[in-house]
């Protein structure tokens, strides 16, 4: 996390702390003076409130504006919005990739409700109390804006009364052989099932096991360590058999059986030998039976930073990827997911076949875990970037409703994301849903159902032909 972000996340606390102490005081006074059996009412009240309306993991300002810079070659015009129509100043430049640059301001029922902005069939959600610049997704849009059809209206925010549109070309990525790097069993899927569905030639690669925080397998009567040694099977299995939901066969899908949380200090000393927090186990054969090609870690099993580098080379030097789909470095603040991608970029040095392009995803950010906001099967707006990020160009696929059912339908079969919310966080919903509008999707309760499942993917771009 960047030294701002930092002193943002300090601030948050501090404001937190002071805030609670002032409203301890208030009830004190309450109490004392007025009439004690106010104090728990007014305590009640205070948590539901929080519960409601400010319980968001939200650590920068909803007033900061997002910070991004486009590719040189991405074209860009300015726009104005008539009659909650958006117009165009010129003819619109080729490319599938949309993005509409503009002001939003929350009116004052935009700091209660989730602001957002209606674009055409779309909607696309903010913070609330949002005041700055924002990037809307018009991918998918095209016909309508060139026609000047594309109706585009605030609901609790105003919108700017002009902007300016980005247009970015890509080819479809999915006609060209593409590797997924995932570093959990479910990573692949949240970022990138409508890609790989569609792709011709797809290989899927993923780091770790998965086997941690196995409270609920010791339910079934195991120790931590036999908990954690069932859930790595599980979500290796999980691993290799829910790409075949998405068309892809078993012989392109490929579990390395690493183990989680121990890619950066694998990184760190990369011949030393890092095995499972908690199954106890540090050979990773022990999920590799089902691979389609032996990897040069097959020879001793140690899980070190040397074999992870080796089992990635091998494996671009045997599928010989033109596409690598792997998680963003500078968005997506995981530590395996960091890793993941630094490992990839080491393998791809060190081997004989040269991918073209990287696509990265953001599956965690650091600084809004709604992110992507709103309800499920909605847009995907820009993610927060209150300081600069690469000027990478973006690459924003549609996926369909069938599509997205499909990618619903994967989810669920992750053994990591089944079962319901703890009763706190469910009980959070309901006072979301009852007092500030909010709605989860049927297809799963865990929050991925809601983030993941939408109308778009969004990947950005790097050249590595360089």
């Amino acid at each position: 996390m960047s030294a701002r972000k930092q002193q943002l996340l300090k601030a948050h606390r501090r404001s937190k702390r002071l805030f609670l102490v002032a409203f301890l005081l208030v009830l004190l006074v309450i109490g004392v003076l007025i009439v004690w059996w106010l104090v728990p009412l007014l305590l009640v009240l205070a948590w539901v409130a929080h519960e409601a309306w400010f319980a968001d993991h939200l650590f920068y300002r909803p007033s900061d504006d997002y910070q991004y810079v486009f590719p040189a070659d991405a074209a860009r015009q300015a726009v104005s919005l008539d009659g909650g129509v958006v117009r165009l100043s010129e003819p619109l430049a080729p490319g599938e990739t949309l993005v509409l640059e503009l002001e939003l301001k929350a009116n004052w029922l935009g700091r209660w409700l989730d602001p957002h902005v209606q674009v055409g069939d779309d909607r696309q959600d903010f913070e609330r109390g949002v005041k700055g610049r924002r990037f809307l997704n018009l991918s998918g849009q095209a016909d309508a804006l060139a026609q000047g059809t594309l109706a585009l209206r605030g609901r609790y925010c105003a919108t700017g009364a002009s902007g300016t549109l980005w247009v970015m070309a890509n080819p479809d990525y999915s006609r060209q052989r593409v590797m997924v790097i995932a570093p959990h069993a479910d990573d692949a899927e949240l970022a990138a099932f409508g890609l790989y569905s569609r792709s011709e030639e797809v290989s899927i690669v993923t780091l770790t096991q998965g086997e941690i925080e196995a409270e609920d397998f010791q339910l079934l009567g195991l120790d931590q360590a036999a908990a954690a040694r069932l859930k790595g099977r599980l979500r290796s299995w999980d691993s290799l058999v829910i790409p075949l939901w998405g068309g892809v066969s078993a012989d392109c899908c490929v579990q390395l059986g690493y183990y989680c949380l121990q890619l950066p200090a694998m990184a760190a000393e990369p011949t030393q030998a890092f095995g499972s927090r908690e199954s106890q186990e540090n050979d990773v054969r022990s999920v590799r039976r089902h691979n389609p090609l032996t990897l040069p870690g097959d020879i001793d099993g140690q899980p070190t930073w040397q074999n992870l580098v080796g089992d990635l080379t091998a494996l671009l030097e045997h599928y010989r990827p033109e596409v690598l789909v792997t998680p963003h470095p500078e968005l997506d603040p995981h530590s395996d997911h960091v890793a993941a991608t630094q490992a990839l970029i080491e393998a791809v040095g060190r081997s004989s076949w040269k991918p073209t392009t990287l696509l990265m995803y953001a599956n965690h950010l650091h600084d809004n875990d709604r992110w992507p906001m709103g309800p499920a099967g909605t847009g995907i707006a820009l993610p927060p970037a209150v300081e600069p990020l690469p000027a990478d160009r973006l690459w924003s696929p549609l996926l369909s409703a069938d599509v997205q059912l499909d990618k619903a339908m994967a989810l669920a079969m992750e053994h990591d994301l089944q079962g319901g919310q703890v009763f706190k966080r469910q009980l959070r919903r309901w006072i979301q849903q009852g007092l500030a509008g909010r709605r989860w999707p049927v297809t799963g309760s865990n929050e991925f159902f809601r983030k993941a499942v939408r109308r778009h993917e969004l990947f950005w771009v790097r050249d590595l032909s360089d």
